[in-house]
């Protein structure tokens, strides 16, 4: 592999070059703000048309991307966003409008958003759905809003706990906190699954939700499902489901008939939007006929033939402006209708059996976290590399430089070198063998090798960084030599 290197534009620079000419604006200038929040001159390259474009696009290439290499982050389900997806969201009446015109004006938009809601009713089972949650985060967090809303409309002030397996999504104890509620952790057993004497000895009549990530971090589906849920309702409480790991569960299962009470979507990740950028998302929320009037405004509903923007009666209230990100409601509507409910089923099947597939292929050369067949994820741990001073990070690293990207590293918490590795359905048996070939590589490398592994990546623009010192010492702005 040849190593790729990038002058920055700023070294490119040469007084007088210009890339383009503005015309003129044609309006009267602006008054500029006041003097103390300007500056009386800025740095910026001066280069020409033809080495701008071929910065910024020799730049794209150096990125990677789900369509240029294999993304098998565990639990982001880095999936191909389908290109059809994207010519839908372009058509001009959904990227022409605005959020600001009268529900009469935007029927077409609000049908779509209706539909949607109607979908994941169904595929989930909780059939009340809000899309109005921006991110997985913030649905995660007004589903907590919901149950807590929930228990003090109904005289429970006293339900303030959120019972958090020890193994879930890194966000369940902050969102859980933000909610006002207090996080009370629960144990997992030695096979992955929640140890059902230390949910028995910790749920109370203070508990008001239990929040459970399905399939759990490990890849792994809770076989005490039912127990568990009715455990925590004969007490009271509310059962939430972190829905991040859905592309598992898709025509399989759903959470409504596992006695799940509130759940939330990553759309990004099960139901293929864009990844990345800081936004926009979205985290669709979806609760039993209970819990309808707590959810979120604006809420969509039909009357009379004719959509509109809804006020629950007992709602949490807004949680950003507007309906939440239409562009990616609108991606996510359109690849479940692209699939239908066959082809969503059939998702799921194949994300399992490539994960499993990976899993039985690299058993004997890493160890394994669990001893039975995982979900869409598997977590293998490098603690047998570590004995040669190979870390997991290590091991990532050297992906880098193989052309892959790196699983997810250190997480779930409670495994030792973790690597949680998810190839979706998306990807081809040749690509998987190739990855897998690339992680046996590594490991007999540790053991032959290791400071080729300790070195890398090599053939990358960015060599092995002081991780440490870059976090806690950035540098953020160009600076002449």
């Amino acid at each position: 592999m040849i190593k790729k290197t990038l002058p920055l534009l700023m070294d490119q620079s040469k007084k007088g070059r210009k890339s383009i000419n503005l015309p003129e604006i044609g309006v009267e200038k602006s008054i500029l703000p006041d003097k103390k929040f300007l500056r009386e001159s800025i740095q910026l390259p001066e280069v020409s048309q033809l080495d701008l474009i071929r910065y910024f696009t020799n730049l794209s290439s150096l990125n990677f991307s789900i369509d240029t290499n294999f993304y098998p982050l565990g639990s982001c389900t880095m999936k191909y966003n389908p290109k059809i997806n994207e010519q839908i969201s372009a058509f001009e009446g959904f990227s022409g409008s605005h959020p600001n015109q009268s529900d009469e004006m935007v029927q077409g938009c609000l049908e779509v958003m209706y539909n949607l809601q109607n979908e994941l009713g169904e595929i989930t089972g909780l059939k009340c759905v809000s899309l109005a949650p921006l991110a997985g985060a913030q649905g995660e967090y007004a589903g907590l809003l919901i149950a807590r809303e929930f228990h003090k409309f109904n005289g429970n002030n006293h339900k303030n706990i959120a019972l958090i397996p020890d193994s879930a999504h890194g966000t369940n104890p902050a969102s859980a906190a933000m909610a006002g509620l207090d996080p009370v952790t629960i144990k997992t057993t030695s096979e992955g699954d929640i140890d059902i004497a230390d949910l028995k000895e910790k749920v109370s009549k203070e508990t008001a939700v239990l929040m459970l990530t399905l399939p759990s971090t490990l890849g792994l589906f809770e076989p005490n499902i039912l127990e568990i849920t009715q455990i925590v309702h004969d007490h009271g409480g509310l059962v939430y489901a972190d829905g991040a790991n859905l592309n598992a569960l898709l025509g399989i299962t759903k959470f409504g008939d596992l006695g799940i009470d509130i759940c939330h979507s990553n759309l990004h990740k099960t139901f293929s939007t864009p990844h990345g950028g800081g936004g926009p998302g979205a985290g669709p929320v979806m609760v039993t006929k209970k819990l309808e009037s707590f959810l979120p405004y604006p809420h969509i509903k039909k009357e009379k033939g004719v959509f509109i923007n809804y006020r629950p009666e007992n709602t949490i209230g807004r949680l950003n402006g507007f309906s939440g990100s239409f562009g990616i409601l609108l991606r996510a509507y359109t690849y479940i209708r692209s699939l239908g409910s066959g082809g969503l089923k059939e998702i799921s099947e194949n994300a399992i059996i490539n994960a499993n597939y990976i899993q039985e292929r690299l058993k004997s050369h890493y160890n394994l976290t669990s001893s039975r067949y995982c979900m869409h994820e598997t977590v293998l741990s490098a603690t047998r590399q570590k004995e040669n001073g190979i870390k997991a990070l290590d091991i990532a690293k050297k992906l880098l430089d193989e052309g892959f990207h790196a699983p997810t590293m250190y997480f779930p918490l409670i495994i030792d070198e973790a690597l949680m590795i998810e190839p979706t359905e998306s990807e081809s048996k040749e690509t998987i063998d190739s990855f897998i070939d690339c992680m046996i590589m590594i490991s007999e490398l540790s053991e032959s090798n290791p400071n080729e592994i300790l070195n890398a990546p090599i053939n990358l623009p960015v060599e092995r960084l002081d991780e440490a010192r870059a976090a806690r010492n950035p540098i953020l702005s160009w600076k002449k030599n």
